[in-house]
């Protein structure tokens, strides 16, 4: 999203001044040196009629808001999942919180919940600009007056949004033994399949074995991680002893060590990257 803002600033910022109603300006004006001194790092509009009707950079700004709110709807969306009484991986500060009106014992996760309505407003803002714009001819037409109100009230939402974004991540709690405590041997039936695929099997049949693996523990009433290597061996030969290294939910995280994965070290490298970025920047 940041990426996005700044690469649409460059492009948009180009100056409508002095392209008049629709044809120019017949006084001369040095529309270069008012670009420059008005901050205009891309010049100005290069022709007069489409500088008055143009509203490309008002949708793009929508869009690109609207890409952010989007982006922190869902990001509401996993922390209100992970907050309810089910999951319990975090829990919100009061201040962003609130009890039920029905249910003393229920925290709603307001902002939350508000964040991810707002994303909807800043859509439905974008909706509407490209259907003000679709149908206008060159040259200025009153149907542009619309843009403002669509534009302030979606840059303000964002400002707004992204503020309580942060006060609601600042202040929640993490509760990572919940986290562990919500871990199943059935999720590691993937790993099992990849077992194999060391040992030399194709991953097209492991995935099979893994597949059969799952039904017997079910047709035994028992988990996955709880079937015997004997178990194992009636679906393939190349089960041995070590496979109960599988069941192992940190070496499972720690394996997937490629960029961007779950190992301790990768992820310490987005978080490096991440500060490393905000410090360029």
């Amino acid at each position: 999203d940041d990426e996005r803002l700044r690469d649409m600033v460059p492009r948009v910022a180009r100056l409508p001044l002095g392209s008049g109603a629709l044809a120019g300006n017949p006084f001369n004006v040095d529309r270069r040196a008012m670009a420059d001194e008005l901050g205009f790092s891309d010049g100005v509009c290069p022709n007069s009629m489409d500088a008055v009707s143009d509203r490309d950079w008002v949708i793009e700004a929508i869009f690109c808001a609207s890409m952010v709110m989007t982006h922190l709807s869902r990001w509401a969306e996993d922390l209100i999942v992970y907050s309810t009484a089910q999951f319990g991986y975090v829990s919100m500060a009061d201040a962003y919180s609130t009890g039920s009106s029905l249910m003393p014992q229920k925290k709603n996760p307001d902002a939350l919940e508000l964040l991810r309505g707002k994303a909807g407003r800043s859509i439905g803002a974008l909706s509407g600009i490209l259907t003000v714009v679709k149908g206008t001819p060159t040259t200025y037409n009153k149907d542009l007056q619309e843009d403002k109100e669509m534009l302030f009230d979606v840059m303000d939402t964002v400002m707004d949004s992204v503020r309580i974004a942060i006060g609601v991540v600042s202040t929640m709690k993490i509760h990572p033994e919940r986290m562990r405590e919500g871990l199943s041997a059935d999720m590691l039936a993937t790993d099992l399949a990849e077992y194999l695929v060391r040992k030399g099997m194709p991953f097209r049949d492991t995935h099979h074995v893994a597949g059969e693996a799952v039904a017997l523990a079910e047709k035994n009433r028992c988990g996955i991680s709880d079937l015997t290597l004997e178990d194992l061996r009636t679906l393939s030969d190349l089960f041995e002893s070590d496979v109960s290294e599988v069941w192992s939910f940190d070496r499972s995280a720690e394996l997937r060590c490629t960029e961007g994965g779950t190992a301790k070290a990768s992820v310490l490298q987005q978080v490096d990257k991440l500060r490393t970025y905000l410090d360029e920047e």
